[in-house]
């Protein structure tokens, strides 16, 4: 599983790079595509170029996919693949749907689509922890107040972003209280992502997507709009194009996941967010997560331990 926005930290990827050929040439291929030097910015920052959200994307998505291709040379195989979010581009190119040149230019300008599409400073996004998903919609419902508020990130139990325009956002927050929301956390993103907001973002990227080749993914991608696997590429690129301004469904998808028997979960990419976040959902499964060679030799001794390496 492949991470998205919000996991970013400079730093990110140099570990990999400076002890894997493979992984710094996965950063070379990515200053080419862009012919822009990604791998400097995650290396190296500063923070402020890292955040921008047309930087970030591409970074993430080139952090992931030098993580994978290690567990891809040491013959690891997935049932599964999945992302969050931008995550779902990664597992595209993880699943062979996507090549690795067109998705990181791609996600470039998804993000840079994504940013221009809402002024500055009049979107937002808040977490609501401790409530229902039913509630935290119910909130928004009634403090939209004709603007636009709704759940963007239904991560796990007890954890809903929401996005939308910043005063119907304060609204809802407030609203979640009144309806037993244990917190509320405002985010410190640049944009409203997975909300009607998107609308315009998403009809820019939907023909640069549906022009771009792709082929069926060799393993199934779980994709965020309806947490249901896609195993024909026309349909993942129908999904990668809705989920722009709809909501990411991570819980139902590891739900899926698990309902088709999947026990173990690698994180492949910077942090550890997705990590915690199956924890929640599924207590029983095992989870790891590699953004540093510490972690390929976690999952190699897993692997080993049950035998199938």
């Amino acid at each position: 599983m492949f991470p998205g926005q919000g996991s970013q930290a400079v730093g990110m990827g140099k570990a990999l790079a400076d002890a894997f050929p493979l992984c710094q040439q996965t950063f070379d291929e990515a200053d080419a595509a862009l012919c822009d030097p990604i791998s400097r910015v995650c290396f190296e920052g500063p923070a402020e170029q890292l955040t921008l959200t047309e930087n970030t994307q591409p970074a993430i998505l080139t952090v992931s996919i030098a993580a994978w291709r290690l567990l891809a040379a040491r013959g690891y195989t997935p049932s599964f693949v999945a992302g969050h979010s931008l995550g779902e581009y990664s597992a595209h190119v993880a699943a062979g749907t996507l090549g690795f040149e067109d998705a990181v230019r791609i996600v470039r300008r998804r993000g840079r689509y994504m940013q221009e599409a809402v002024p500055v400073g009049t979107g937002a996004m808040a977490a609501i922890l401790g409530l229902d998903a039913a509630l935290v919609a119910q909130a928004c419902a009634e403090a939209a107040q004709g603007e636009v508020v709704s759940p963007a990130n239904l991560n796990a139990p007890g954890q809903v972003v929401i996005a939308g325009g910043r005063e119907a956002v304060a609204r809802a927050g407030e609203r979640a209280r009144e309806l037993g929301a244990r917190r509320v956390i405002p985010l410190p993103v640049s944009a409203p992502f997975h909300c009607a907001l998107m609308i315009p973002a998403e009809r820019r990227l939907a023909p640069e997507l549906r022009a771009l080749r792709v082929t069926d993914p060799r393993v199934p991608v779980v994709a965020n709009v309806d947490a249901e696997p896609k195993r024909d590429g026309g349909a993942a690129i129908e999904a990668l194009i809705r989920q722009v301004s709809m909501p990411v469904r991570w819980e139902a998808s590891i739900r899926r996941l698990a309902s088709e028997g999947v026990r173990a979960y690698v994180e492949l990419g910077p942090g550890s967010v997705l990590s915690g976040l199956v924890r929640k959902i599924d207590r029983e499964a095992t989870v790891l997560n590699v953004d540093s060679p510490e972690g390929l030799d976690a999952v190699d001794a897993l692997f080993k331990s049950e035998g199938q390496a």
